[in-house]
């Protein structure tokens, strides 16, 4: 049986959740006579006071007293707001940090999966393992949606366990962390790798590889010699400096952070520009089809439509003929509200199309998205969840409303990059439709084809 001292290197926990890491029993967490004789775990305060009178969370680093609460009669309960969703910090609670350990090099380990890479995917990988050393900057890969930047990793994460490095792949969203898993199980079978999400119940394990949400590293310190981000661009870590500064705290002070994403933001764009990180560009998919452009397709009220069940609106007329290709179909709309009485009214307009609608607050999503995945379903009635991390055969794609402004530019690529991932079917149906169109939209639609032109100009594309 393997020490605590070993198990949980690296982790930063609460009582209650190295108990509910190791799965003990919930009586001995005032006794794990282990714990108590450990001579490498170091205890201190979760909250702290600071000098200028006010406190600091040494979970997420949170300093501003408006994000502290603080009892009107009890003054000394007070606890942090910031972290809250991982457990309360507070005054009395008390953090157990353990040190990693080193860790001997492997190197019969090997990356098993079998696919072929693309000279700009086979160019991106060693680019990353050659740029390892500069530690001073964090590399971005900027590829396009479909460009298998999963695959362009492999190399990277694999030189890393051959050296006894431990890693960290995470992600801000669940879906996502709970599609790569299985993907990095299967490249890499030899390795124990721990996967790390709200609501899991998996026991806790020291693993090489921790594959988890973004949210989970702030239950780490000076854990990992290498973390990868990937979608860095999504909520909520794109605006989060809880989310950058888990990522800061995770990562050993001599370690590695590689971002992935297709869409950059504004601040990341800048970062590039200053040569804050180092940028590796891939304009091009694996396949090296083009990137589908989308077409606008001009609806009218479609709000009006929807609710009055207009079936002889433009957009009952553009939904009918949609509904009708071969292959599956994903419908996004602005909002919940929206998305369901749509899918109500396309259920009533044709029941010959098999649909359901998937949302965040749907506990059934998983469900239906494997539906979809196994032919059971021809299409699915969603919202901005499914923007990214899923990937169909045959896909066709159309936005309703896509002018809303919940449809930032960002999100519209995300959006149309699920159309024309396969190699057998490159291609797809991408509508945008609208009701006067907006600047995302022509932004969106104006990156796609900027690196479009792009993978033509360096010989990315087959057949250009």
């Amino acid at each position: 049986m393997l020490s605590i001292d070993y198990e949980l290197q690296g982790c930063e926990l609460t009582m209650d959740e190295i108990v509910r890491f190791l799965n003990l029993p919930k009586q001995q967490k005032s006794e794990i006579p282990e714990l108590e004789s450990s001579q490498v775990v170091i205890k201190y305060p979760a909250v702290e006071a600071t000098t200028s009178g006010g406190y600091r969370c040494l979970r997420c680093s949170n300093t501003d007293s408006a994000r502290f609460f603080q009892h009107e009669v009890y003054s000394r309960l007070i606890y942090c707001l910031e972290c809250l969703t991982l457990g309360r910090m507070s005054l009395s609670t008390q953090l157990y940090y353990w040190p990693s350990l080193p860790s001997d090099p492997n190197p019969t380990i090997r990356c098993a999966w079998q696919g072929h890479y693309s000279p700009a995917q086979h160019q991106a990988a060693h680019q990353l393992i050659d740029q390892l050393s500069d530690v001073t900057r964090a590399d971005l890969v900027h590829a396009v949606t479909g460009s298998g930047k999963t695959e362009i990793i492999y190399p990277l994460i694999e030189h890393q366990l051959q050296q006894g490095k431990r890693t960290a792949l995470a992600s801000p969203r669940i879906d996502v962390v709970l599609e790569l898993a299985p993907r990095l199980a299967q490249a890499f079978p030899q390795v124990e790798i721990q996967l790390m999400y709200g609501g899991s119940e998996e026991t806790y394990r020291y693993a090489p590889l921790v594959i988890s949400t973004t949210h989970q590293l702030l239950r780490f310190k000076h854990a990992f010699d290498l973390i990868i981000v990937d979608e860095v661009d999504a909520f909520p870590y794109v605006n989060s400096e809880m989310l950058h500064y888990a990522v800061q705290k995770a990562n050993r002070p001599q370690g590695k952070c590689v971002f992935l994403t297709a869409t950059p933001d504004a601040k990341l764009q800048q970062q590039i520009a200053n040569h804050e990180v180092n940028s590796i560009l891939i304009p091009a998919r694996y396949h090296r089809h083009r990137l589908p452009e989308p077409q606008f397709v001009w609806l009218g009220d479609w709000r009006r439509a929807i609710q009055r069940r207009d079936r002889w609106s433009h957009l009952a007329n553009h939904l009918q003929s949609f509904l009708h290709l071969s292959g599956v179909k994903l419908i996004f709309l602005p909002s919940i509200p929206m998305a369901e009485a749509l899918f109500d009214w396309l259920r009533e307009l044709d029941t010959s199309v098999r649909l359901a609608c998937v949302h965040a607050q749907d506990v059934d999503r998983k469900e239906k998205v494997l539906q979809l995945r196994e032919g059971e379903l021809d299409g699915l009635i969603t919202t901005t969840i499914l923007e990214r991390g899923v990937t169909f055969p045959q896909c066709h794609v159309f936005v309703v409303g896509a002018e809303h402004p919940q449809f930032n530019m960002s999100s519209l690529v995300q959006i149309s990059g699920r159309v024309g991932r396969r190699p057998d079917y490159p291609t797809g149906t991408l509508i945008f439709g609208h009701f006067g169109r907006s600047k995302s939209m022509v932004q969106a639609r104006e990156e796609i084809q900027q690196m479009n032109q792009l993978a033509i100009e360096k010989g990315m594309l087959a057949n250009e």
